[in-house]
């Protein structure tokens, strides 16, 4: 079962202007009670905001939030991802990254928001799958020989997993299994 970020996003984003000030992010995110605001210059996203960036950025450094511009504190470059792409590709993004909360972006329109707590509600889902597929005892089926996705065993995301040993495994990995041959 291969579950797309659109089956989990979140819709619609809450969006603040790039000249608007940190006390106005504030304000937004209190009253809508939201963790972040999609950044924008004229409809367009260009970065994203937590309360994170506002407590490290304006508070920590006794900033005045009526001074301060949401385009001068906002998190950049806008990491994002598409709604066909599935949660596994999304997860390896928020861990190369070091983020908690991706746009979702279809055709340069914002069309949702994709969280790490998205992602951690199927996980459950997905592990009943997978402990169903473990006892069946059977291989999975492999329809492709190289595959994109997270590594089995190091953990990282690559474009070139290839099934060995009964596993997926970077080619990182795959080296080192046959230089230790």
């Amino acid at each position: 079962m291969v579950i797309k970020v659109k089956d989990i996003m979140s819709s619609p984003v809450v969006t603040i202007d790039v000249n608007k000030t940190a006390k106005d992010a504030a304000i937004m995110l209190k009253k809508m009670r939201k963790g972040c605001l999609i950044v924008t210059k004229k409809k367009n996203p260009v970065g994203i905001l937590t309360s994170s960036d506002l407590v490290r950025k304006v508070v920590a450094k006794n900033l005045r939030p009526t001074q301060v511009k949401v385009k001068d504190v906002m998190s950049k470059p806008l990491i994002f991802v598409d709604p066909d792409e599935t949660i596994t590709s999304a997860a390896a993004k928020f861990k190369q990254n070091n983020i908690h909360r991706v746009p979702v972006i279809k055709n340069g329109k914002l069309v949702g928001i994709l969280s790490y707590t998205d992602i951690a509600i199927v996980a459950p889902e997905m592990l009943d799958i997978l402990e169903q597929r473990m006892k069946s005892e059977e291989m999975p089926i492999i329809k492709e020989e190289i595959t994109s996705g997270i590594c089995e065993n190091c953990g990282h995301f690559s474009e070139n997993l290839r099934f060995k040993n009964g596993q997926w495994i970077c080619e990182t990995c795959r080296e080192e299994m046959e230089s230790e041959l």
